[in-house]
Parts: C-alpha cells; sequence; structure tokens
C-alpha cells in the first residue's frame, strides 16, 4: 500500500515537462559547502602552508639528487606544476564557495542586527517620550520645598489672625470700663 502512494504523482508538484535522458547526479549542497568550508579553512594556515612547502621540496629534492632510475619527474618539473594547477583550479572554486556561504550568513546576521537595532532604537524612543511626559507631570505636581513654603505662610497668616491687635484690645477694654461704670 505505501508503495503504490509513493509511485503515484502528488499533486501539489508540477509535472516535469521534459525527461533527460541521464539523470543528473545529486549532492547535498550544505555538505558539499560544509566540505568546502572546512577546505577553505585549513588553505589558510600555517600548517597547510608548511605542508606545501614541505612537498615541494621533498618533490624537487628527489627529483634532483635521487638515481637517475628512481626520478619520476625531472628538472622542468612539469608534473609538479601539472599537479599545483590542478589544486588551485579546484582550490579556488571551493574559497569562493566558501565564501558565499560566509557572505549569505554575514547578510542573515546582518538583517537580524538591523531588526534589533531599529526594535531598540523604538523601544528608546518611546521610553524618551515615557521620560517626557513624566517630566512634564512632575513639573505640574506640587513639589515638596513648595508645599513647605506655602504651608508656612499659611501657619503665619493663621497666627496673625488667631494674635488679637493691639488696638483693638484697647478698644475692647474701654468698652468694657465704659459698661461697668
Amino acid at each position: 500500500m505505501s508503495k503504490s502512494r509513493t509511485s503515484r504523482p502528488r499533486l501539489d508538484t508540477p509535472r516535469e515537462t521534459r525527461r533527460a535522458l541521464v539523470r543528473r547526479p545529486s549532492y547535498n549542497s550544505d555538505a558539499f559547502g560544509v566540505f568546502a568550508e572546512q577546505f577553505a579553512r585549513f588553505m589558510g594556515t600555517a600548517r597547510f602552508l608548511l605542508y606545501m612547502t614541505l612537498f615541494v621540496v621533498v618533490w624537487v629534492a628527489w627529483n634532483l639528487l635521487a638515481p637517475a632510475g628512481l626520478r619520476w619527474d625531472d628538472y622542468p618539473f612539469i608534473f609538479l606544476t601539472l599537479m599545483l594547477s590542478l589544486q588551485a583550479s579546484y582550490a579556488a572554486p571551493l574559497i569562493l564557495l566558501a565564501q558565499n556561504r560566509q557572505e549569505t550568513r554575514d547578510k542573515i546576521i546582518n538583517e537580524r542586527d538591523r531588526q534589533a537595532n531599529a526594535r531598540a532604537h523604538a523601544d528608546m524612543e518611546y521610553l524618551a517620550r515615557e521620560v517626557a511626559s513624566l517630566r512634564m507631570s512632575v513639573g505640574e505636581m506640587a513639589t515638596r520645598d513648595f508645599m513647605r513654603s506655602e504651608l508656612r505662610s499659611l501657619l503665619s497668616e493663621l497666627d496673625e489672625r488667631a494674635r488679637p491687635e493691639p488696638e483693638a484690645t484697647l478698644e475692647s477694654s474701654a468698652e468694657a470700663q465704659v459698661t461697668d461704670s
């Protein structure tokens, strides 16, 4: 039953308009990209340069100093040149592939950073508006010092009202004497 389901074409995928005579080889592009990045990373190290230098020195020394029957690449070292050219012809595209993958990752990271910066900027603007509104509301509110000065002035005003005026006390005492007699 499961075989019949897999053999039928899916309805949500378009049909192939033409079939190739030879199927193209398929590969996992991510796995190949990871390999290219590892290869490029290795080629950029001092260890790789040391290995290549050692390889070339041994190659040249062997083909100059070994007995004539054991040499495989005489003086112009054409086979060594061919091998180094072949290595360079494969290395260049692999390095470019690794750089392209890194560029894609950098674009994604930059976009995320831009979005985070935009959110942070919006948050800062919101907080600035909130601080400004708080300052405005605090400016409209009475401060502790203002309240103290107002209370002091009211207290002194009440004290003045509570104290009898000297003229008023003299008049009231004179009136009291007149009424007594």
